[in-house]
């Protein structure tokens, strides 16, 4: 474990509470995985002939995006998990404080605190 890269080493979270927090992502992991897989075996190549190539059109955005999302939500969670490994999860990448727990039993992946989340989504 090296935790001189945020100088936070899991954030002084206790062992339960990682406990806890990497079981939520582990779920969500397989949710997403199974959400990835629903998407393909529903795909819009299915979709019956001319009378519904625009819904077929419409639900091909509305697949494409979903599947995007979920993706980035995936490689979200498994960053956190990795995170979780090498002793670097809880820690925000931004001003390398401890990400306060209520927020990380919200959002389990989040890689910043609520500060820096916003000043993150506002520079966009």
């Amino acid at each position: 474990m090296n935790s001189h890269t945020t100088g936070v080493d899991n954030a002084g979270l206790t062992p339960e509470d990682l406990a806890a927090l990497r079981q939520g992502l582990l779920e969500q992991r397989a949710f997403r995985q199974e959400q990835l897989r629903e998407f393909d075996r529903a795909s819009p190549a299915r979709a019956d002939r001319v009378a519904h190539r625009r819904a077929a059109a419409s639900q091909l955005e509305v697949h494409v995006e979903l599947a995007a999302s979920a993706r980035m939500v995936l490689a979200d969670v498994e960053a956190a998990l990795e995170r979780l490994e090498t002793g670097q999860y809880g820690g925000c990448e931004l001003c390398r404080w401890p990400i306060p727990l209520q927020r990380l039993r919200i959002v389990p992946q989040a890689r910043y605190c609520a500060r820096c989340q916003q000043v993150k989504e506002v520079g966009r």
